[in-house]
């Protein structure tokens, strides 16, 4: 079987930002979607959403990222699989035009976390398109994403039929952040994780929150014993008890999804061979009903 699950971030929509939103999470979903129907490898399905969502000023990645204290776009990324346990990530990178695909191309280096000008001279060495950093930003008009300093990285779980579980996240960080910052999204265990005996997962939120509650640890752990809608709401709980917001989104090696959060909203669509129709909400109370 196959599954994909993404989301476009732990933030609030406003009413007229809501098609945007809904919309550009189909579009990436399809994308993914289409690798695995294929019998494409889970990797080149969740770099595709999320490279989908990159080009999406609608999200906080890639082009239309938010811009720091010194008015600039800095971006973070990562992507792991769950076989051998390779992680990519880059952080504080900027001129790149899509961040997850340089993270791709860090899976095979022995380090798993580049930054900074070191990130972009790695892109340039593989070949990757970079691009002029003030060519991410977006104008005001084209950003559909609710308040100013909103948490919306985004992220994709992904299962192909092999049995292979990867995540991957991107995200342009917060508004006004001093130079330099990196949050939860380019770190394993926090952020993200992958592993084919448990499952995989990724966050969206307060990033230093995150970080410091190491919430993926915390799903991975649950997992298993718990489902993955319980393994998330265990991990969210022990976020809000030091005051922190996110969304998460699990996928198990037998293709269950589980998504939740205690933000506002949190744009999450999925799809499966078991679950063929695309379904997408902006709230889990949506499912629920």
């Amino acid at each position: 079987m196959w599954a994909i699950i993404l989301h476009g971030g732990a933030k609030e929509i406003e009413p007229d930002e809501a098609d945007a939103n809904r919309s550009g999470c189909l579009r990436a979903l399809s994308a993914g979607r289409a690798v695995l129907e294929g019998g494409g490898s889970a990797l080149d399905a969740v770099e595709a959403a999320i490279r989908v969502l990159e080009d999406d000023p609608a999200f906080n990645c890639g082009y239309g990222s938010v811009l720091n204290a010194a008015g600039e776009v800095e971006m973070c990324a990562a992507i792991m699989e769950g076989r051998t346990f390779n992680v990519g990530g880059v952080s504080i990178v900027q001129g790149v035009r899509h961040p997850v695909s340089v993270a791709r191309a860090m899976l095979e280096e022995e380090t798993t976390l580049i930054a900074g000008p070191g990130a972009r001279a790695f892109a340039a060495e593989k070949g990757l398109e970079l691009c002029d950093p003030a060519a991410l930003r977006a104008s005001k008009d084209e950003k559909k994403r609710g308040r100013t300093g909103t948490h919306d990285t985004v992220g994709c779980v992904a299962l192909d039929r092999h049995g292979l579980l990867v995540a991957g996240t991107s995200t342009g960080g917060l508004d006004d952040t001093p130079v330099g910052r990196v949050g939860d999204s380019a770190l394993p265990g926090c952020g993200f994780y992958a592993d084919n005996d448990l499952g995989a997962v990724a966050f969206s939120g307060d990033g230093e929150r995150i970080a410091r509650k190491i919430l993926a640890a915390r799903v991975m752990h649950a997992l298993g014993p718990q489902g993955p809608d319980e393994a998330l709401g265990l991990a969210i709980r022990h976020v809000a008890q030091i005051g922190g917001e996110a969304g998460g989104i699990a996928l198990t090696p037998d293709g269950r999804f589980g998504w939740m959060h205690n933000s506002r909203e949190f744009a999450v669509a999925y799809a499966s061979s078991d679950q063929p129709e695309p379904r997408v909400y902006l709230r889990k109370a949506e499912e629920r009903e």
